[in-house]
């Protein structure tokens, strides 16, 4: 028998119903526990405070205050908890107000239960986890910020962009040809594990590479890096 501690969850979400059937589903692996669970923010605050869980699963439409709303609170009255938005908005604004607010992932009501597990695992390792249909509003949304970034040093000096560009390019030059699949395994929104099945290589390995993908990119994010992907074609 494991003598590691199962990771301790908190679900917050307003339906009874969906919420019985999450914590039964939850209730069948042995690495996971679900300690509490809320109906709206309010009493969510008391349980986080209450019973500090490792995960909190949070949906974002809630009575009173919406679930991103209530992340800086939640963040306060259980600092060790690592929180992940649970939802079925698809919508690209409650998924950058999410992770401004500090969570972890963004995840969709959809998903099968194993990948649940998987992305709840993942958020303990404090990998972020991003639902891969949200994958490419994600990079929109950080392409877009970046060219609103831009624009505004352009405005100030009128500087050729070729550089950069080429720079980017030539970064992805050096990438070797396992290092490319991998870099659009990582546009496309896939996990380590994922990737490493789809190559039939070791987790480790694909590790490593990604260590070195985001090194030679210099870049410090898989999403930066999806972004590069994404501006160049690779996806």
């Amino acid at each position: 028998m494991s003598s590691v501690a199962p990771i301790r969850i908190l679900v917050v979400d307003d339906h009874t119903l969906f919420r019985r059937g999450l914590t039964a589903l939850l209730s069948r692996d042995p690495q996971v526990q679900v300690v509490g669970d809320a109906a709206d923010a309010g009493q969510a605050l008391r349980r986080a405070q209450q019973l500090q869980p490792d995960i909190i699963l949070l949906d974002n439409h809630l009575p009173g205050v919406n679930g991103v709303d209530a992340l800086p609170a939640l963040r306060e009255a259980a600092p060790g908890a690592r929180i992940l938005i649970l939802t079925v908005s698809e919508d690209e604004t409650d998924l950058a107000a999410a992770l401004r607010g500090g969570a972890i992932g963004y995840l969709l009501k959809t998903m099968e239960g194993d990948a649940l597990i998987t992305a709840i695992q993942r958020a303990m390792r404090g990998d972020s986890v991003i639902a891969p249909e949200m994958m490419s509003k994600l990079v929109a949304a950080y392409r877009g910020a970046v060219t609103e970034a831009a624009a505004g040093e352009a405005a100030s000096a009128r500087a050729e962009p070729a550089p950069a560009e080429s720079a980017a390019q030539a970064a992805i030059a050096s990438l070797s040809p396992r290092e490319l699949d991998i870099l659009r395994g990582i546009a496309g929104g896939a996990s380590n594990k994922e990737i490493a099945r789809a190559h039939g290589i070791a987790e480790t390995t694909v590790k490593i590479h990604v260590q070195h993908i985001l090194r030679k990119l210099d870049v410090s994010s898989r999403v930066h890096a999806a972004v590069i992907a994404s501006e160049n074609g690779l996806l």
